[in-house]
């Protein structure tokens, strides 16, 4: 089988699964790295013939694909603020919408001290404290979540990436655990937020595959990461400090509540398809 053949092969396979654009993204994500070479390169060797081993390694890739497992798990890599993380199924894909969140929280802790103490709620693949980490060197970077699982991830990311984070293991919805971390300059978490009657509205490929704990909250409650976060900080909040937190869409103006009502000053700010994503909290 040429590389031609190859991408063929993919891309007529998943044509029936995504739509025309989606099916040649992910094929040439996939041709990427199953044959290290890039799309201009593989097009001027199209006639070169992929290897046995990377055939069966393609039509294996193909038969997951076509189960609406995302790329990213088959592959296990994601891309996220132009770093490239190991994921599985212990751990959400990390979203651009959480880049953005990151972004932010870089920009502004240039205001607060010179060497700032953040804490991330909830690791998942460690793409967020990671990231801050890379972007401000001189802060003290910790992150907790709830999974073994997903710190094994997190941790196997950062020692990849060169970083040095202080992860922990611990129920935060448990206030009795808090006890167990400092205080922080910067406390920044992207929850679980989805309620879950919202599951019929979502994909196949983020409902069969990517963990359920760290996706949905229950119906009754959604905003209860939120009112354990406000309530953390007011513990252990520094003085100067600020939490971001990303947000469900329509959830806005009532996780804003959450935090204006436990005394926080806030800032709502929109993601880069106008939708309410993340909140910017600081005590008064």
């Amino acid at each position: 089988m040429t590389i031609q053949e190859a991408t063929y092969f993919l891309l007529n396979k998943l044509r029936s699964i995504y739509p025309e654009g989606e099916a040649s993204q992910v094929t040439d994500w996939v041709l990427e790295h199953l044959t290290g070479s890039k799309k201009a390169e593989r097009m001027l060797y199209k006639s070169s013939d992929i290897t046995h081993k990377e055939e069966e390694q393609l039509k294996q890739y193909a038969e997951r694909l076509l189960q609406h497992e995302p790329v990213q798990y088959v592959l296990n890599e994601a891309w996220f603020g132009g770093q490239k993380f190991y994921v599985d199924k212990n751990v959400l894909i990390p979203r651009p919408e959480t880049e953005e969140l990151v972004e932010w929280v870089i920009s502004n802790s240039k205001s607060l001290v010179d060497e700032p103490k953040i804490l991330d709620i909830g690791s998942g693949s460690g793409c967020i404290p990671i990231s801050l980490k890379k972007n401000i060197q001189r802060a003290e970077v910790w992150s907790c979540d709830i999974s073994q699982e997903a710190l094994a991830v997190a941790k196997k990311n950062a020692l990849t990436l060169g970083t040095d984070i202080n992860f922990i293991q611990l129920d935060f919805l448990d206030s009795n655990n808090w006890k167990q971390l400092p205080s922080f300059d910067i406390i920044v978490s992207n929850p679980p937020y989805v309620p879950l009657k919202d599951k019929e509205q979502m994909q196949l490929n983020v409902l069969h595959y990517e963990p359920a704990t760290a996706l949905f909250v229950p119906d009754n409650d959604p905003l209860i990461f939120y009112k354990a976060i406000a309530e953390f900080g007011k513990l252990h909040l520094s003085k100067s400090g600020s939490i971001f937190t990303e947000i469900h869409e329509s959830l806005g103006e009532k996780t804003l509540a959450v935090f204006t009502s436990a005394g926080y000053t806030t800032e709502l700010k929109k993601d880069m398809q106008q939708k309410d994503r993340m909140i910017r909290s600081g005590l008064i």
